[in-house]
């Protein structure tokens, strides 16, 4: 155990977050560790009011903790509760781990149970090929148009359900393999790489755009370790950029009423793993293919597209005429 059982919070917070960031997590999620430590650490100092930096290690008791998750939880929904209780209790592992504390207090802190999110696809049965169909069309109205390019983001995310992430971080390189036996090879999430087939018809769509990416930049600009996407100077698509074309295609096409609030470009992603399932996949070939990290997550898109084919069951007018023929028992 360490002498300085007194150490700042606001010092180890930020050793923790200097250790996580060995891990290589993305901006976003050591942004969400250090948001979710600081405000609960804030409530832990209010009472006694105290400055953030004057809050020892030993004043976080279960109790106070308690006390402190108690008053974050009362304005927040179940999923950020249950973050930051993950956050704390990653924290004071790691504290337990380097000699800071005696035990982890997490444990007497209660949490809501975690939800795993609804997939959110696209709504509407022909609307995957609606998009592909515009976006595929030269629009005079847009001042540089790039149909090949813009396809090829769409085609990507729909056949092959990537995040954003994946897609930003794909280069040239990441398409291999023989025709025929053409494959992606994915950096996922959580550092977990998993190889996604391309179709033929996929794969001819990202040749042309490759193709087309020749023409605008040279031979130079699809060099193998370059990015796979790019915006319209050939520079490599930001999140914004490609979030901002994503966003384009669904007002080019006219479907924004079938785009779910919250899921704009993840729609596309769960709009791959619902089709998966409605052709038959089993949640462990979707967990592969999306790069899902318990087979729990990939089983909802079973359990929703299940729903889907009830309310299509019941809709079926013939079940009406059943009403009448058995009396009530």
């Amino acid at each position: 155990m360490h002498d300085k059982q007194d150490e700042s919070l606001a010092v180890l917070i930020e050793e923790f977050l200097t250790a996580r960031a060995t891990r290589k997590p993305s901006p976003h999620t050591l942004a969400a560790y250090r948001r979710d430590l600081h405000a609960v650490a804030a409530l832990v100092a209010e009472t006694p009011p105290l400055a953030l930096d004057s809050v020892s290690i030993t004043d976080l008791s279960p109790r106070v903790m308690r006390a402190a998750f108690a008053r974050f939880a009362a304005p927040r929904s179940p999923a950020s509760v249950h973050r930051a209780w993950s956050t704390w209790n990653s924290f004071f592992t790691f504290l337990v781990a380097d000699g800071f504390v005696a035990g982890n207090p997490m444990p007497a802190v209660g949490r809501p149970r975690a939800l795993l999110p609804q997939p959110k696809p696209l709504r509407g049965a022909d609307t995957p090929e609606v998009l592909l169909a515009s976006a595929a069309r030269d629009d005079g109205r847009q001042r540089d148009p790039w149909p090949e390019r813009d396809v090829a983001v769409l085609a990507v995310a729909l056949c092959a359900g990537l995040r954003l992430s994946e897609l930003l971080a794909l280069r040239v390189d990441s398409l291999g393999g023989r025709p025929g036996e053409r494959r992606v090879e994915v950096a996922g999430k959580g550092g977990r790489p998993r190889v996604v087939p391309i179709e033929a018809d996929l794969d001819r769509v990202l040749l042309d755009y490759l193709d087309s990416r020749v023409r605008r930049f040279g031979s130079r600009s699809v060099r193998p370790d370059s990015a796979f996407l790019v915006d319209r100077r050939g520079e490599p698509l930001r999140r914004g950029g490609l979030q901002y074309l994503v966003e384009s295609c669904y007002r080019r096409a006219g479907i924004g009423d079938r785009v779910p609030r919250g899921a704009r470009l993840h729609a596309l992603r769960h709009t791959f793993a619902t089709r998966l399932a409605e052709d038959g996949a089993s949640a462990a070939e979707i967990m592969r293919l999306l790069g899902h990290a318990s087979l729990a997550s990939s089983q909802t898109y079973i359990e929703v597209t299940a729903g889907q084919q009830r309310d299509a069951v019941r809709a079926n007018r013939t079940n009406r005429a059943l009403a009448g023929l058995v009396p009530p028992g």
